[in-house]
């Protein structure tokens, strides 16, 4: 595009904004060839390999939120969780969810650089093959395990250890991944147990075969034992690139269709060349087209926004995997993560890590088991597919997917329940209180997923305010497959507690509690209890358009030129595995394409 054509678009958003933004008397524009809009787990990993791929490119990202890299709350693994509810994270939350006794949900995102790379726990797994291969079969060219595989691989950098074998795991890239120093004793039963349930160990789970029990990497870097996370990725970078923090965009600029910049929250306009990608998350990628014209036309004119593009499954097709937890204290022989509750051990311990040893707060989750319902029991199993097969709604291409992973041969290689070891307490009930007589005691937590519920929901703004946040709708627990699968992982929990030898580490089952007993006490447990695992996908899905839809095969967004969506919205069905890997296996695939498309 000719100068003069930036010199009309800044002279037009100039009067534009003056009649909005009336304490604004002038509007400074820059132009770059790339604007990302979010400096998350996908944005720096894609804006990084671009600004290597096309180093006479400029390209800028724009983050929300601040810097977090000195943040200890961020960067010390025992630490994980702190920063939630905090200043670097979204705070967003469901609305009252009918099916789980009218429970609000937290729905935890970071706003941060990194995104939800720096809040998140720091599992590192990956998913089944057959689950990659089913991206294509719904529509999705080029999207299947052998792209995506080495997409993963070159994210990361694997520390070898005698605890995993050499096989799915990545040598050369920006994040650092390791098999924890530190191991709580009683985690010493983990394996054994899983083995005598009948769930072989593997030793190799990240290579597209999950299945079977195991000790996984965590994403820490060896170098200072910190977080390895998506800034890493800026250490790749040319002098090209330009980061805009604590910086909100307003809305995609069009001409027509195609996009040519963006309009930040203080009027200002940034003009684009080549694309803008949004890399904002599940919900708020949706948001952004919304608010720009791009989505639902009822909506979009409900709100006075003028439509761009009719595209009614913007922010449709959200799912989200749903988690259970149970707790145990253990026997006072055990040290477990809880003795961090201490404020003098807590000191203690900070101070063996800031010195360079191996500390408490060392500790990331490292124990996981994956597993199809024939492990939990046969009945399980019968039970489940049973529900699925006689609903004859579920006609969706990916409701037809879900459907086939619970019969043979997919119901051998896919899982459908995780359980996590996490030491330490992990629930709704609460630790102890300080004055509590149990205050001090140690636990160790079990925490099982359904890795493919068919509930799903939307996301959709509620405002032409950016400041006004998402109305956000899971429908957790709204189909009848979710329930029981929850009740099952639940009681599994349980079992897998009970069984021998992680029997001999506690006393007391702390949460639920011996009272929970009938298939009547399970489900209310289940209702009152089941939480989010924080893994929204789907609600800018890549699907043909026909099937709901919102970017092709290149992420392109339908109806649009020159925007592309790089983020786990893009994602059609959930992975049996957490999102990290994938969410950056996603980035180096489209850092690849664009790089071919402008090379």
């Amino acid at each position: 595009m000719s100068p003069w054509f930036w010199l009309f678009v800044s002279l037009s958003l100039l009067g534009q904004s003056s009649a909005s933004n009336p304490k604004r008397d002038y509007i400074t524009t820059e132009t770059y060839d790339f604007i990302i809009v979010g400096g998350g787990t996908a944005g720096l990993a894609v804006a990084s390999r671009i600004s290597v791929g096309l180093p006479a490119s400029s390209m800028l990202v724009i983050e929300a939120g601040p810097d977090g890299r000195n943040e200890s709350r961020i960067f010390i693994p025992g630490r994980k969780g702190s920063t939630l509810g905090t200043k670097y994270d979204w705070n967003f939350t469901t609305v009252a969810q009918p099916n789980a006794n009218n429970r609000v949900f937290p729905q935890n995102r970071g706003k941060v650089l990194g995104g939800s790379s720096a809040l998140n726990l720091m599992t590192w797994d990956r998913t089944s093959v057959a689950e990659l291969n089913a991206w294509e079969k719904i529509g999705n060219t080029g999207w299947n395990w052998k792209s995506l595989y080495p997409a993963m691989l070159k994210v990361e950098r694997f520390q070898p250890s005698r605890a995993y074998g050499k096989a799915g795991v990545g040598h050369f890239g920006p994040i650092q991944t390791l098999i924890n120093r530190i191991f709580p004793p009683h985690q010493s039963t983990w394996i054994p147990t899983l083995n005598r349930l009948g769930l072989p160990g593997n030793r190799e789970s990240l290579d597209g075969n999950p299945i079977g029990v195991s000790t996984q990497p965590t994403n820490v870097d060896p170098r200072g034992y910190v977080r390895s996370y998506a800034p890493e990725y800026l250490k790749l970078t040319e002098d090209n690139l330009t980061v805009k923090m604590d910086t909100r965009v307003a809305r995609i600029n069009f001409n027509g269709t195609t996009a040519i910049g963006v309009t930040l929250e203080d009027g200002t306009f940034v003009g684009c060349r080549k694309e803008v990608i949004i890399s904002a998350g599940s919900f708020q990628s949706p948001g952004l087209l919304e608010l720009s014209g791009i989505g639902n036309r009822t909506i979009l004119e409900n709100y006075g926004i003028e439509v761009i593009q009719d595209l009614p499954s913007v922010g449709e097709n959200l799912q989200d995997h749903i988690r259970i937890q149970s707790s145990y204290q253990l026997k006072p022989n055990y040290q477990s993560f809880d003795a961090l509750k201490n404020t003098t051990r807590a000191a203690i311990e900070l101070a063996l890590y800031n010195a360079g040893q191996v500390s408490l707060y060392d500790y990331t989750a490292s124990g996981y088991a994956y597993m199809g319902w024939k492990t939990v029991s046969n009945d399980t199993a019968t039970k489940l597919r049973a529900i699925v097969e006689g609903d004859e709604t579920l006609t969706s291409v990916t409701d037809r997917v879900k459907k086939s992973y619970l019969s043979p041969p997919l119901s051998d290689s896919v899982p459908q329940a995780e359980v996590i070891f996490s030491d330490g307490y992990t629930g709704l009930k609460g630790y102890p209180a300080a004055n509590s007589s149990l205050f001090g005691i140690g636990t160790f937590s079990l925490i099982g997923v359904v890795q493919h519920p068919l509930s799903k929901g939307n996301v959709h703004i509620n405002s032409t305010s950016i400041n006004a946040k998402p109305t956000i709708n899971p429908n957790y627990l709204s189909h009848p497959y979710d329930l029981q699968a929850a009740i099952a992982v639940a009681k599994y929990l349980r079992k897998i507690a009970t069984a021998e030898p992680m029997a001999q580490v506690w006393t007391t089952e702390y949460e639920p509690g011996t009272a929970v007993q009938t298939d009547d006490d399970w489900k209310a447990f289940v209702l009152a209890n089941t939480l989010s695992i924080y893994h929204p996908i789907g609600t800018c899905a890549m699907l043909p358009k026909k099937d709901g839809g919102v970017v092709n095969p290149s992420l392109k967004v339908y109806g649009t030129k020159s925007l592309r969506v790089v983020d786990a919205s893009v994602i059609p069905l959930l992975p049996s595995a957490h999102l990290q890997t994938l969410v950056y296996g996603i980035a180096e695939r489209a850092a690849e394409m664009i790089i071919n498309e402008y090379q």
